[in-house]
């Protein structure tokens, strides 16, 4: 899966001038995205955020890579173990 990162801001014509659309460079310009993120992000039809991104990489607008791979199902939860970790190690420790 590829992430798309903003690489320069453009100047918008129709019919990408509109909020959504700024948004979704907003966000692009912080951080690599999915299409499945613009996609929810933006509330933008899935067809008209790929014809976007077309637009964007014709111009060089946009670096591209590949999403890196999660090692296994729970791999998102990794946060949240470190979390809990610290605060059953903060509660015996308090006893």
């Amino acid at each position: 899966m590829k992430e798309y990162r903003l690489v320069a801001w453009p100047q918008l014509r129709p019919p990408f001038d509109r909020i959504a659309y700024r948004r979704m460079l907003s966000d692009m310009s912080h951080r690599h995205m999915t299409l499945a993120q613009l996609v929810e992000c933006s509330g933008i039809r899935r067809h008209e955020v790929r014809s976007f991104l077309d637009m964007l990489g014709s111009r060089q607008l946009i670096a591209e890579r590949e999403a890196p791979a999660v090692d296994s199902l729970f791999g998102s939860l990794r946060p949240l173990g470190g979390w809990l970790r610290r605060a059953l190690a903060a509660t015996h420790a308090d006893r």
